[in-house]
């Protein structure tokens, strides 16, 4: 019977060992959210197949005359192990850190925008100048820009909680900012960028308490800015004339040519597409394919399904820094909580443009696909704002748990 006992509780001693190490591993696995972090390399790594897809043929034009097939999957690949290797710093950085320096941050990109129009430093493509130039490859600081809106619009919102329903002390002071920000952004010209960051301004305001009637009224007189900015450019608006009726023979082969292939793209890949490397639309006929118009090639080569998974893929990220923002408030990190919504808005807002210009859904408008698209700066500073999202998500579990930051 004593030996019976004596089993018995080595047998409880080792499971409970088991169990502890079972937990021990469980704790463990949970620390930070894998999904977001698989998520985001499966969109990238599929990017980088579909920029080599869409960009394997342009060294047959002239443009392109003295790159290789594979110059822009080799970059991209920098871009993306770049990207990756920032992304190990970045989640080092505490949330409290990018609080303090956020203003900074904003500041010295909106210097960044100034230099981009100083000739000499600003290098321009196609027509718009928003690169400055480092040799090894160009910056974009409207696209920095985006990341540091979030952080700066988050950290004001907090800074003037008080005051949200004040128009002179909260709302008319970030408005000031953003306007100023618009008129560089439109000076290059980049009106896309404006979009984006105009969005993602009022939505951290609308989700910080802003008065619902300043929201309202500054709400339509952006609308009304935005109206006049197309009206008031021959060529902006011919561009909306031309995406309202694409396929009219003057739009088709002017304005909208973009567009018409787009689609044209989309209904040869019906269903399943026409498979892998096999679109004939990037062979000269769609420009931009490998950056702006990406969606359209993922359309024709994989059809519907492929499209499909890529728009639950931004779905489900856009839905989980929601997640984590709601978590943060909660938890009483209100900046880390509006921080992870703008992300979310970022994102989802860019995705949208972007998809409803492929789709005809939208008028032609030079943004790119996040983290899909080729581009070092936009590659980087997507993978950048979704690391801070993991760090915002990683302390969160870490307070849940009673441990410190």
């Amino acid at each position: 019977m004593k030996q019976l006992f004596l089993n018995l509780n080595l047998w409880r001693s080792s499971g409970s060992s088991q169990n502890a190490t079972h937990f021990a591993q469980r704790s463990k696995m949970m620390e930070y959210d894998q999904a977001l972090v698989w998520v985001t390399l499966i969109l990238m790594v599929f990017g980088m197949v579909m920029v080599y897809s869409a960009s394997i043929s342009l060294p047959d034009s002239p443009k392109y005359a003295n790159y290789k097939n594979n110059h822009f999957l080799v970059r991209q690949a920098m871009f993306v192990t770049v990207s990756i290797l920032a992304s190990f710093i970045v989640f080092r950085l505490r949330v409290e850190d990018w609080q303090r320096l956020a203003p900074y941050l904003f500041i010295a990109t909106l210097v960044l925008l100034v230099l981009v129009l100083v000739p000499g430093i600003g290098k321009g493509v196609n027509g718009a100048k928003r690169w400055i130039s480092l040799k090894v490859f160009n910056v974009q600081p409207s696209e920095m820009m985006k990341l540091f809106m979030v952080l700066y619009a988050a950290d004001y919102t907090v800074r003037k909680q008080e005051f949200m329903h004040k128009l002179t002390k909260g709302f008319l002071p970030m408005m000031i900012t953003v306007a100023v920000l618009g008129l560089l952004l439109l000076l290059e010209p980049d009106l896309g960028a404006f979009g984006v960051i105009v969005c993602i301004a009022m939505g951290i305001l609308f989700l910080g308490g802003i008065n619902g009637v300043w929201f309202g009224g500054i709400a339509a007189a952006l609308v009304g800015i935005f109206t006049s900015v197309i009206l008031l450019s021959p060529w902006r608006r011919e561009r909306i004339f031309a995406y309202l009726n694409p396929f009219e023979e003057d739009n088709a082969l002017g304005k909208a040519y973009q567009l018409t292939h787009s689609l044209i793209a989309f209904g040869r890949g019906e269903l399943f597409g026409v498979g892998l490397g096999a679109s004939v639309e990037k062979l000269h006929y769609l420009p931009e394919a490998h950056t702006d118009f990406l969606l359209a090639v993922i359309g024709e080569e994989l059809g519907f399904v492929g499209v499909a998974v890529v728009i639950y893929l931004f779905y489900w990220i856009v839905k989980r820094a929601f997640e984590i923002g709601r978590q943060a408030i909660v938890l009483d990190a209100t900046f880390a909580g509006l921080t992870a919504k703008g992300i979310g808005i970022w994102i989802g807002i860019q995705t949208f443009i972007n998809m409803g210009v492929n789709l005809g859904l939208l008028p032609t408008k030079g943004l790119t696909l996040p983290l899909m698209s080729y581009g070092g700066s936009g590659v980087l500073i997507n993978c950048i704002g979704l690391t801070l999202l993991l760090r915002i998500d990683y302390e969160n579990r870490l307070m849940m748990r009673g441990g410190r930051i």
